[in-house]
């Protein structure tokens, strides 16, 4: 744990093979001049919510609000479909996947738990949640080709259902590792 507390965040984890449909098609894209340094496939979160640094004390505080916040949530089918960057074509800064499906559901779910971290005091970022699965990131001062993702459009992975809501705690290093703090299932699955 860090001095200033557990880098903390929501997520909805696509299973393997989402991430296995998904990473074949980057794969063709992982060698292109311009591209975004890629992240690994097993290291593919949805985040719903990023906290940051928490303190260790108020981990169970949001462990408990984050329970009223998913309780009763039903369970939701996605599917990682298209892609994009934040930034411009010219200065990119993230390249994404985005999603198909039951997105309005996992919308309001991520606002019950920006609204539970809130209500603890935790600083939230006052943007517009924006579903996504960050695919890599460009580096400063590097050559950047912010077309690449449009090689996304018409990605389509397959459908999953999405049972199950996690707060990891993120180490920083050279490859960042994650430990799982708590999960909530969803509703009956379909």
């Amino acid at each position: 744990m860090s001095p200033a507390g557990r880098r903390l965040f929501f997520a909805v984890d696509p299973p393997e093979d989402a991430r296995a449909d998904l990473a074949v098609t980057v794969a063709g894209l992982g060698d292109l001049p311009g591209a975004p340094r890629w992240t690994a496939p097993d290291r593919w979160h949805l985040t719903l919510l990023f906290l940051g640094a928490v303190p260790s004390e108020r981990v169970p505080s949001l462990v408990s609000a984050a329970t009223r916040a998913v309780e009763g949530t039903s369970s939701m089918t996605l599917r990682l479909a298209g892609g994009g960057r934040f930034g411009s074509v010219r200065r990119p800064q993230v390249a994404w996947a985005g999603l198909d499906g039951d997105v309005d559901p996992l919308v309001a779910l991520a606002a019950r738990l920006a609204d539970a971290a809130r209500g603890l005091r935790l600083p939230v970022e006052d943007r517009p949640f924006r579903p996504h699965l960050t695919l890599g990131r460009w580096r400063p001062r590097q050559p950047a080709d912010g077309t690449l993702t449009d090689r996304l459009a018409a990605y389509r992975g397959p459908v999953w259902p999405v049972t199950e809501v996690r707060l990891w705690e993120s180490h920083l290093g050279a490859t960042p590792t994650y430990d799982l703090v708590a999960a909530w299932r969803l509703g009956k699955q379909a």
